[in-house]
């Protein structure tokens, strides 16, 4: 869709709620959407115009890269109690998109690494690595770049919104179904790409830390506060994707994740390639007919998306899973496999 300026700040402000509002979705969705779909303290101000044009035309769009839209279906379940409480049963149809800010996110970035360059020199950081930006956490470039980075993460949590509500109504419209027949419910959205101030237990003591995850979820326990309160006494539902051509898996928090990693568990296989590197790779090969061989229906913006994206160029998924399951910090309720992949 494309957004007036105005539309433009109020989702920033309001995220998932702002498409809740624009009828892109239910309320009841919001109650499984971690922070509830929205970020308090982003600040509409601090975004460049560049910013704003980049994210005018991207509201409801995949994007390129590693971004998809998978139809799978359960095909494995490890925990039955938790899959019925998640509402996962087995050869169960499901969906799951993989999104973000879209372009809109990427210059925030773009934009403040250079203040962060520039606070570095200002302060007289020392950094290891020339790749490396940081500022401290009270100084106005610092606290000026988290109200960016949450109305960007705003952003994210409408985009998913909308995309999730168009799935729900193409299936409708598909099958000739009515939206109770589908019974197409969220389970859960989750960041994978923030920083958040969150409380943790540090050297016996409860403090305030930033946590960044970067290609990380939250992994948080049962009775955590900051659960919706449907899944309180499970545990947070987790989401790892895998590639196209093999599975992907729901888990839950842990307490164990707390003491051990701030309650974060990865978010996804990881490459083993380059892009580069795969689609070279790939050259002479129909990916797509591969992936049709496996019964795998896969759409895509080029040939290029898909060379990058192909299974060989990840990571086995089961093996990482169960490297995350057996170390406590996330465990298996159901395994999904996809049927029919979008790349964007």
């Amino acid at each position: 869709m494309r957004l007036d300026p105005e539309s433009q700040k109020k989702l920033l402000l309001k995220g998932a709620r702002w498409a809740v509002e624009q009828g892109f979705g239910d309320a009841e969705d919001l109650e499984k959407i971690e922070s509830g779909g929205c970020i308090d303290g982003a600040d509409p101000s601090l975004i460049s115009n560049k910013a704003y044009e980049r994210g005018r035309a991207q509201q409801g769009t995949l994007g390129s890269g590693n971004h998809f839209l998978e139809i799978q279906y359960v095909d494995e379940i490890y925990d039955e109690a938790a899959a019925n409480s998640l509402g996962l049963f087995m050869d169960q149809v499901t969906v799951m998109i993989h999104t973000g800010s879209r372009g809109f996110g990427h210059q925030v970035c773009t934009d403040f690494l250079e203040v962060m360059e520039r606070a570095v020199s200002k302060y007289k950081i020392e950094l290891p690595d020339k790749e490396l930006a940081c500022a401290p956490f009270e100084s106005p470039e610092a606290q000026n770049y988290l109200s960016a980075m949450r109305a960007a993460a705003n952003y994210a949590w409408a985009n998913r919104q909308c995309i999730m509500h168009w799935a729900r109504e193409t299936f409708i419209r598909v099958f000739g179904l009515s939206p109770k027949q589908l019974g197409m419910s969220l389970i859960y959205d989750v960041a994978h790409n923030i920083a958040k101030i969150e409380e943790h237990e540090v050297n016996g003591k409860k403090k305030k830390l930033i946590v960044h995850r970067k290609g990380a979820t939250r992994a948080f326990p049962p009775g955590h506060p900051e659960l919706p309160e449907i899944y309180r006494p499970l545990g947070q539902p987790v989401l790892i994707p895998g590639d196209m051509g093999r599975a992907s898996f729901v888990l839950l928090g842990t307490e164990r994740a707390m003491k051990e990693t701030f309650g974060s568990t990865c978010h996804g296989a990881g490459r083993v390639m380059s892009r580069h590197q795969a689609i070279k790779k790939a050259k002479g090969r129909a990916i797509w007919r591969e992936m049709e061989d496996k019964g795998i229906i896969v759409r895509s913006a080029g040939r290029e998306t898909l060379a990058e994206e192909m299974s060989e160029a990840y990571k086995d998924i089961s093996a990482v899973v169960d490297v995350v399951h057996r170390a406590g910090i996330s465990r298996k309720v159901a395994r999904l496999r996809p049927m029919g992949v979008i790349k964007g």
